[in-house]
């Protein structure tokens, strides 16, 4: 796909899904739906110009999905704080942001509603911030003015994180030793591993090893070690799902996909916001993991060698043709770290979750 190809199709991608809900299924407050990771997916193929029928893919996607729901009122903006985590506030909220991403520069926007979202970044299973970053990684790849569907995107990834805002108690700074290497095979696993995750969230925050595991991570010792310690935090926990990812194929995949959202929009903030959003994204890493990881690993060098060597392009072209929106958002982190550590065992890694996940 060519340049001014890419240009076209994303747009044209976000406004056909703008019709749809961000989840669908579930009970009649949306609980325990499936999240609606259309525009998360295409975002990945266009950026990554695979060899997919973009059309094509949607035609098959968009049957499962549910219409946008009707506004209930409007969100003032003295009461926002009321009407975080309500989710029949959803349409409200997209209404909300997208009256502000006309009023005032995204960036700004973006500023101003990241630390009040931050606390709650397990919304949604975390696809409120993984949602938000794939919008901020296409206005930040454009020169020009943003095309009005990407900037409703924004508005629907924000909109998301705020309606299905999920604060987690007792959430503790790092203080520890250990790298994210060392730290998230350590993470105390929840004896009950039942549930949805809600009653997981539920029991997780009362459970005797949560601060304990947020706590043994090493900290940052300034601002500017932010970055670099997402990305080890992300290479850690891509790698990890080689061992882990048995226990629950799909919400695994987010152990290493939230962290990388949140890296990537960190050149839109202040310095000041990056250390809570490190403290943030190792949380929503230390949750995912203790409600769904196994309490031993698989075999990791035997899984391993179940996987050929192959070029990071030829992993990611896998994932297209696997076509289930997890297995590419998982390629595309994976493919990142690759990247970074010429680590085959990352791409193995994409190869494996394929495997595990079914295909549409």
């Amino acid at each position: 796909m060519n340049r001014a190809s890419m240009t076209e199709a994303l747009p044209a991608a976000y406004e056909r899904l703008h019709a749809y809900g961000p989840e669908f299924g579930g009970d009649e407050e949306g609980n325990h739906g499936m999240t609606n990771h259309g525009p998360m997916a295409v975002e990945v193929m266009v950026r990554r110009g695979l060899d997919i029928d973009v059309e094509g893919w949607l035609d098959r996607y968009v049957r499962r999905l549910a219409e946008l729901p009707s506004m209930n009122g409007a969100i003032q903006p003295g009461e926002w704080g009321m009407a975080l985590g309500q989710a029949r506030r959803l349409p409200d909220w997209t209404a909300y942001f997208r009256h502000e991403l006309t009023e005032r520069p995204w960036p700004e926007v973006l500023v101003e509603w990241w630390p009040r979202l931050l606390p709650g970044i397990v919304a949604g299973s975390t696809h409120g911030v993984i949602r938000v970053s794939h919008a901020v990684r296409t206005l930040r790849g454009t020169t020009r003015a943003p095309a009005h569907q990407t900037l409703d995107e924004l508005a629907h990834g924000l909109a998301f994180w705020a309606a299905r805002y999920r604060e987690l108690a007792g959430v503790v700074a790092p203080e520890g030793t250990r790298t994210p290497q060392q730290a998230l095979p350590a993470v105390t696993r929840l004896t009950d591993q039942s549930g949805f995750i809600a009653h997981r969230l539920d029991r997780l925050e009362h459970s005797p090893g949560w601060t304990e595991s947020l706590r043994a991570l090493e900290p940052a010792a300034s601002a500017d070690e932010v970055p670099a310690r997402l990305e080890s935090l992300v290479d850690s926990a891509a790698k990890a799902y080689l061992g882990l990812g048995h226990g629950s194929p799909v919400l695994l995949v987010h152990a290493a996909t939230a962290p990388n959202a949140v890296r990537h929009v960190l050149p839109v903030l202040p310095t000041e916001q990056w250390l809570p959003s490190l403290t943030a994204a190792w949380a929503a890493v230390v949750a995912l993991v203790a409600m769904y990881a196994p309490a031993q690993p698989a075999p990791f060098a035997e899984i391993v060698r179940r996987y050929p060597e192959l070029t990071r392009e030829d992993a990611l072209q896998r994932a297209a043709e696997h076509g289930d929106e997890h297995v590419l958002k998982f390629a595309d982190t994976a493919a990142e770290s690759y990247d970074r550590t010429g680590n085959p065992e990352l791409l193995a890694a994409t190869l494996h979750a394929g495997e595990l996940i079914d295909r549409p």
